[in-house]
């Protein structure tokens, strides 16, 4: 009789259970791009990341942005589905938004006593859905550098020293004019210079797998290494990049008259993505297989880039040494 009663409470116990799975997956239907990756047809959330205050009084409030699709890259114009409220529309955010999270992607600086106010950025994608974040002063939303190089994984989960506490961004300067003009199929060659405090130190697979030690620690090479980190599974902590030094252009707005960019410019070399791109493979610092290549002894970098389409776009250089970067910009207007 016992037995019965007993068996009677797990079908009820599991029929229940089911019921509520039922439910819970028939509510999350609407949000079924949270359980599943896509390559294209998703929308792009918007982030606020926090607030720093500057030397001269003012305030930097940072926002990114997280496009759902691993492949598609969305333009959205600024204007009515690209905008800040209150005040101007034009706060200087991308109208071009790169696959998956990118953080801490620009600042908007407002007057130190931006007080108990509140900054709207609001973003409806291609795809119909609108997204906003809310830029405020609430305190848990201050950053500052070690919050930074923690969110893009440069460091350990949670750990840092005196050293990476001093860390300072790249310096990067464009060589030659912010603006350039050039004909639509026309190869346009500029350089960067970069330089860097060698903080933190370039993620060095050679260097980690002689520390391990082992019979043929000594005799590695870049081969061997790369085969070994092929065959060892990637850590799985919520974000984690390998540091080193490089620099990617990108664009940043495009016409507005144009849909889609990702096929109409091309930059020669191929850039290092400055997105999150955790497959093993691709050329991105969130990679496990990625190894930051050392860059020129005089630290000048030459890129190329040639347009399909004319117009005038807004290229985006971002140093990045792993934990910190900065940022310069190439107008650049293509003629028919």
């Amino acid at each position: 009789m016992r037995t019965d009663k007993f068996l009677k409470n797990i079908v009820a116990f599991f029929t229940a259970s089911l019921a509520l799975v039922t439910i819970s997956a028939s509510a999350d239907q609407p949000y079924a791009y949270a359980r599943n990756t896509y390559t294209h047809g998703q929308h792009t959330e918007v982030a606020y990341e926090g607030w720093r205050p500057n030397a001269d009084g003012t305030i930097s409030l940072t926002f990114g942005y997280f496009n759902h699709n691993w492949e598609e890259e969305l333009d959205i114009p600024v204007g009515d589905n690209n905008f800040f409220s209150p005040g101007p529309v034009d706060r200087g955010q991308p109208s071009h938004f790169l696959p998956r999270r990118n953080r801490f992607t620009f600042d908007v600086i407002v007057p130190g006593d931006f007080g108990d106010k509140e900054l709207v950025w609001e973003v409806t994608s291609p795809n119909g859905i609108t997204r906003r974040a809310y830029g405020t002063l609430r305190e848990d939303y201050k950053i500052d550098n070690t919050i930074i190089m923690s969110e893009t994984g440069s460091l350990g989960a949670g750990s840092s020293d005196p050293e990476i506490r001093a860390n300072i961004p790249p310096s990067v300067t464009l060589i030659g004019d912010e603006i350039r003009t050039v004909n639509v199929g026309e190869a346009l060659h500029f350089q960067t210079r970069v330089s860097d405090d060698g903080v933190p130190k370039p993620f060095d697979p050679a260097g980690r797998s002689r520390l391990s030690g082992g019979a043929g620690a000594a005799s590695l090479n870049p081969a061997l290494i790369r085969q070994k980190m092929m065959m060892t599974p990637p850590p799985k902590p919520t974000v984690a990049k390998n540091n080193g030094l490089y620099l990617s252009w990108n664009v940043y707005r495009a016409p507005d008259s144009l849909s889609g960019v990702q096929d109409v410019v091309h930059f020669d070399p191929p850039q290092v993505k400055p997105w999150e791109d955790t497959r093993p493979s691709a050329n991105s610092p969130w990679s496990w297989l990625w190894v930051p290549q050392p860059l020129p002894a005089d630290g000048v970098v030459d890129v190329t880039v040639t347009f399909d389409e004319p117009g005038t776009y807004l290229l985006w250089g971002r140093a990045d040494d792993g934990g910190l970067f900065t940022d310069k910009y190439l107008t650049v207007n293509v003629r028919p």
